[in-house]
């Protein structure tokens, strides 16, 4: 059993990590900014924190074996909060000695099969382009950075089946707009990296197997 923290546990990939979580008997400790409004969540503690502040981080995550990171902020600024975010992610956590982190990604910046980003292929919706370059960025701090946390960047390989139940099943599939994949699975996949971890510092994308 380990201890892992969540941030961002309230949004719908933060809960359906959390409650994958508790299934496998780890103890969960959700981060969200208003802990009065998730009294529902999966998790043996929830917690009021900032993903962007390195101290919150830290705090937060003190004592945990290891972190996902499924933060938002719709109200932010893309190209401030998801830089800021990795910035906080890659101070705090090992200040607080946790070892592994495993942040949800955005196929829009993953590499189809033919090396194109997906949100630069023919078709590809564009009117969110400003909140697919502000995750790409923040992904490019994980890149850069010198560490030795050890992270990994996960994402649908093209979006989530929001109706789809947990099979189990999952594989890792370059970007595609049509690809598709649960939430419980994709929950599946992020605890089969915290458990054992297999892959680092790169962004995958994941679809139903």
């Amino acid at each position: 059993m380990s201890r892992i923290v969540i941030f961002g546990a309230g949004g719908r990939a933060g809960r359906a990590v959390a409650a994958e979580a508790r299934q496998r008997g780890h103890q969960v400790t959700a981060v969200v900014r208003d802990p009065a409004r998730h009294v529902d969540l999966a998790a043996d503690e929830v917690l009021a924190g900032d993903v962007t502040d390195p101290a919150d981080v830290a705090r937060v995550a003190a004592g945990h074996d290891a972190a996902v990171n499924a933060s938002a902020d719709l109200a932010a600024d893309p190209a401030t909060f998801f830089p800021a975010a990795a910035h906080a992610l890659l101070d705090g956590l090992p200040r607080a000695r946790v070892s592994r982190l495993v942040t949800v990604g955005l196929a829009s910046v993953l590499d189809t099969a033919s090396g194109t980003p997906l949100m630069d292929t023919p078709g590809y919706p564009q009117e969110y382009r400003t909140f697919y370059l502000g995750h790409a960025a923040g992904t490019a701090v994980l890149h850069a950075a010198t560490t030795d946390l050890d992270w990994l960047v996960l994402s649908p390989a093209g979006d989530f089946d929001h109706a789809a139940g947990r099979t189990s099943l999952y594989r890792v599939a370059a970007a595609d707009a049509a690809s598709r994949i649960s939430y419980p699975d994709f929950a599946v996949a992020v605890l089969d990296e915290i458990e054992n971890p297999a892959r680092h510092r790169v962004h995958l994308g994941v679809e139903a197997g």
